[in-house]
Parts: C-alpha cells; structure tokens; sequence
C-alpha cells in the first residue's frame, strides 16, 4: 500500500470571480480551463491544468485566502513566469534559493500564495 501521486491541488475562491481566476492561472500562468463534471458545475469554480499539474478552485462562501498554505509548482524558465506574472499586475517575491531550487512566490486574484521553483542548474 502506498500513495502515488497528486491528482490535483484544490483552492478556495470567493463565489463569482470566475473570469479573475482564468486571468491568473489561464493568462498568465499559462494553463487550460478544462471543464467540471455537470454535477460539480452548478457549484461555481473552475478547474485548470497543464501536463501533470491540476488545480481546482472551488468557491467558498467564507472565503479566506490560504496566505502559508500553498502549492508549489516546478517550473522551467522562472524568469520569464516572474516577468510575465508582473506584466499583468501579479508581484512576485523572490525567496532563497534551497534544496537545488530557484523560487518565488505570488498570489492568486484572491490572495492564495503560489510558489514556483525551477531547478538549480537549469539557467
């Protein structure tokens, strides 16, 4: 018996900014809108992905952002994420590199830390 792997990473978001959440992970991030099961759909939200990586954001009638919690997403070419996450008005902030990896973070539309790492070596 043993767990795999992640099926996806789920995050809160207030009810009715859909289009603000598609800004971030869709535009800028660069991941796919893919379409939620009918029975999950009526509850508000979007589900997002690219390659292997998932995340679904699910509303939450009292929402608070997840400010420590977080995903981390490795990444290839960090530089180019931060310049085109502050392009569109999403700040990153840069943290030391550990383990064998460059990181960043920045918050989603609703205040939900993100971290995105690139392995060391690969500048």
């Amino acid at each position: 018996m043993r767990l795999e792997r992640i099926e996806h990473v789920q995050l809160a978001m207030p009810s009715g900014e859909e289009d603000a959440a598609r800004g971030f992970y869709a535009d800028a991030l660069g991941m796919t809108e893919v379409r939620k099961p009918l029975n999950l759909a009526k509850r508000g939200g979007c589900w997002f992905e690219a390659g292997r990586v998932r995340v679904h954001l699910g509303v939450e009638t009292d929402f608070r952002p997840a400010k420590k919690a977080h995903p981390a997403f490795v990444v290839d070419e960090l530089e180019s994420f931060r310049a085109r996450l502050n392009a569109a008005g999403f700040a990153c902030e840069d943290d030391e590199p550990i383990d064998g990896f460059y990181r960043t973070y920045v918050s989603d539309p609703f205040g939900n830390r993100i971290e995105l790492m690139e392995v060391a070596g690969r500048r």
